[in-house]
């Protein structure tokens, strides 16, 4: 079970001159007054008592007192802890007979629980440090958060490329009806050349044609005398019309105009390729940015199963980009009543035997905030000992000129003499 504080008595420790308190087990004891009272005395000789020689006040014993300080502090698990005398020497008193002193009083008090506010005025990514070293997640979800980061700067990167390709890709000028690859111009001269060929064989032909016939008519006029000659020759006019019979000339002039046109097609063709290759290295860039976002994903949802799986403090507290993050809201935009659940979840986690926390100057809160908190106390089973500047019914003791008011035994004895004097016994707030 975790210690807790349950009785304090302290005379002449900084404004204080007689206080006796006993802190309710669980929930809020506000300790309340009017300013330079003695409220935040108490909780220093709490810190100084249980925290040590560091703790120690720079003038500890009250001004004007002839004695020295002298406090007493009882915890639940029967140690007794007290400073008195000249130098204030502690001594501490186990009922089980250990050997103790101020290192058995280190390995159940939680150095925060004295000091909350040093833990509330650390920066975002302090508190997440510390939440993140008691959960043992730290160094991994660093890895993580690192990798995340490097995706997501790439990604960035990409991603404006992408834009870049697409536009650039977009206002490029595109044709209609020409080739997908450059014409090329030796090609069409080529083609050209096998034509007028194939016309000149025609033509060559043709020219044989007309020879045949002019010996076959030679022939005809010496049919008498070269009857032998006219039926070679009249065979050869057979054959040489039968192959001549059927040929057809092919224009040039398509061919002539492609020749002409060439390079004009081809410029048409390369700005096509051209805007084809921007529209791929668009859809690159955008497959990239696609990828490194499912990888960016990929990299949170481990982040969000480490967390998940991780034993918290608090159920919806989270590290989120390095900040301490309860309920989806990073620290400033927490209720006050939210942050100081935050805060004292993460230092009971810190050291679970420490079941108190001290906290100061909470006269920022109104008395909602202080009333919500309280409750989350005992709920939790813990105790929280505070100040503040009020004396409304909100406190559960008032200091007065360093007395707790009520307990000034001179004026209690001047007024009712008869009657003990019985330790102010503090409500639950």
């Amino acid at each position: 079970m975790s210690v807790k504080i349950t009785a304090l008595e302290a005379e002449n420790i900084k404004r204080i001159k007689a206080v006796e308190l006993e802190p309710s087990p669980t929930g809020l004891t506000v300790i309340g007054g009017k300013n330079n009272q003695g409220k935040t005395s108490v909780l220093d000789a709490i810190c100084w008592g249980l925290g040590g020689e560091k703790y120690r006040p720079s003038k500890a014993q009250r001004e004007g007192a002839l004695l020295p300080p002298n406090l007493k502090i009882t915890l639940s698990n029967g140690i007794i802890v007290e400073r008195k005398g000249k130098n204030s020497a502690l001594k501490v008193t186990d009922p089980n007979g250990n050997k103790s002193g101020q290192q058995l009083l280190n390995s159940f008090i939680e150095a925060f629980a004295l000091d909350l506010p040093q833990f509330l005025n650390a920066s975002s990514r302090e508190k997440a440090n510390i939440m993140l070293q008691i959960i043992g997640v730290g160094e991994k979800l660093y890895e993580l958060e690192a990798e995340e980061k490097k995706k997501y700067d790439e990604r960035t990167a990409i991603g404006r490329i992408a834009d870049q390709k697409v536009k650039f890709a977009a206002e490029m000028t595109s044709y209609e009806g020409v080739p997908e690859i450059p014409i090329s111009a030796t090609e069409l001269i080529s083609q050209q050349q096998a034509i007028l060929a194939k016309n000149g064989e025609n033509q060559r032909k043709r020219q044989e044609k007309a020879k045949y016939d002019y010996e076959l008519e030679q022939a005809r006029q010496a049919l008498d005398e070269a009857k032998r000659r006219f039926a070679q020759a009249q065979a050869n006019a057979q054959t040489a019309a039968k192959s001549a019979e059927n040929l057809q000339d092919e224009s040039t002039a398509e061919l002539e105009k492609n020749i002409a046109d060439v390079e004009m097609i081809n410029a048409k063709v390369r700005a096509n390729l051209d805007k084809m290759k921007a529209e791929e290295e668009a859809k690159g860039y955008t497959d990239q940015y696609a990828a490194l976002t499912t990888e960016i994903e990929n990299i949170r949802k481990t982040k969000y199963d480490l967390l998940n799986g991780a034993d918290l403090p608090l159920p919806e507290l989270s590290v989120e980009d390095g900040e301490l993050t309860y309920k989806g809201q990073k620290w400033d935009n927490m209720s006050g009543s939210q942050q100081l659940r935050v805060a004292t979840a993460i230092v009971r986690r810190l050291n679970p035997e420490c079941g108190f926390v001290l906290l100061d100057k909470l006269e920022q809160m109104d008395t909602d905030t202080l009333k919500e908190f309280g409750e989350w106390l005992e709920a939790e089973g813990l105790q929280a000992i505070a100040t503040r500047v009020s004396t409304g019914d909100e406190c559960s003791i008032i200091i007065d000129d360093g007395y707790v008011a009520g307990q000034n035994k001179q004026a209690e004895a001047e007024q009712v003499p008869e009657a003990p004097i019985q330790p102010w016994k503090t409500g639950t707030f």
